[in-house]
């Protein structure tokens, strides 16, 4: 595979490629404890992976051979285990699908393995064919292969000499394995070009991350000369009340994006009731749901946000506000849209009591 570091702690769209088979495992409702059998001296690797599951991971040393590692994974596991499943670690595409069919058919037999029919024809040769090989009853051999875990012991223990897999291992002491239907997207990275198709397939699966949030605020007209709007200071015969400088407009917008963050709203992050906050300016709010936005991994693509009051007027300055927030949430002002609409006379807004504001974000995952 090339690479500085062994290729399971290479990144596959972000993620080491590890990290993604313990997740598929992990995330699966009838497995309850994983094992990694690994290389000591790729603790540095391992560790930040293991970290961040929240199943407890055992992590065991291996041997000089594969089987050999596969025997002490094996024998570290507790006596009330009943069935394991020996998975290789550069399989990270393994689905959901090809690890229930191999748990089902373990009711029946002693193991499972899943596997493709191979269609293509055989040639056996060097430079030239030599001969042509049958291809029926020929399946390509996945993981993960299944077994009862006292039959694999078993099986392990009375073997000797090197192993393709555990199939092989378990066919040599005489055990029933089930071929159950594998994936071709079950690939095994051990070529660069098997990490740029392995790229293409999660593309093609992963889901476009895009969230939705929305925020309302009202303020109340008292004592004043201006109203603070969307960061823009407007003249005004009374200005708006409230705990910090009471910027309706990017107080607003800032509960859209921790709404589509599902991370609570202002008073989550910055609560009423701690006097620091009195009189602050309310473009510390904005700024610190953006930087959460982008910490998650996360682009701001929208802000839609729009004013229901009588006065101030919001058009003469819808410029200066759109030019505003598009600095404050670093994105293009053409994806800032700030409008305004009355209440015709009716209610708080429509008496000029207050202003209120309502706001659309939309996020999209980087």
């Amino acid at each position: 595979m090339g690479g500085d570091i062994p290729k399971q702690y290479q990144p596959l769209n972000g993620d080491p490629i590890l990290m993604r088979t313990l997740r598929a495992f992990a995330d699966h409702p009838q497995i309850f404890t994983i094992s990694i059998v690994y290389n000591p001296s790729d603790s540095v690797h391992l560790q930040p992976l293991v970290d961040k599951l929240d199943m407890t991971v055992a992590k065991i040393a291996g041997g000089p051979t594969r089987d050999a590692s596969v025997r002490a994974g094996l024998e570290a596991l507790k006596d009330d285990v009943t069935h394991v499943l020996i998975h290789d670690a550069a399989r990270p595409l393994i689905s959901s699908a090809v690890i229930d069919a191999v748990i089902d058919a373990l009711e029946s037999y002693d193991g499972a393995a899943p596997g493709l029919p191979v269609h293509d024809a055989l040639w056996f040769g060097d430079e030239t064919v030599q001969d042509i090989r049958p291809r029926d009853g020929l399946f390509r051999a996945q993981t993960p292969q299944g077994f009862d875990l006292s039959a694999i012991r078993a099986a392990h223990a009375a073997y000797s000499g090197p192993a393709a897999d555990d199939v092989q291992v378990a066919l040599a002491a005489g055990l029933s394995v089930a071929i159950t239907k594998g994936d071709e997207n079950n690939l095994k990275l051990t070529r660069p070009e098997d990490t740029i198709r392995a790229e293409k397939i999660l593309e093609s699966q992963e889901m476009i991350d895009i969230r939705t949030g929305n925020g309302f605020d009202v303020h109340r007209f008292g004592a004043g000369d201006h109203v603070m709007l969307a960061g823009v200071k407007i003249p005004h015969s009374r200005g708006l009340q409230g705990h910090s400088d009471a910027d309706v407009g990017l107080h607003t917008v800032t509960d859209a994006i921790y709404g589509a963050l599902a991370k609570g709203d202002i008073g989550t992050h910055f609560p009423p009731s701690d006097p620091q906050w009195k009189g602050a300016e309310s473009h510390i709010f904005l700024t610190h749901a953006a930087d959460m936005a982008r910490e998650m991994g996360y682009v701001i693509s929208h802000v839609d946000l729009t004013f229901l009051c009588e006065r101030p007027k919001i058009v003469p300055h819808s410029a200066a506000m759109r030019d505003s927030l598009a600095a404050l949430l670093q994105i293009d002002v053409g994806r800032v849209s700030v409008k305004a609409t009355t209440t015709e006379r009716l209610g708080f807004t429509g008496r000029e009591e207050g202003i209120a504001a309502m706001a659309t974000a939309t996020l999209v995952k980087s």
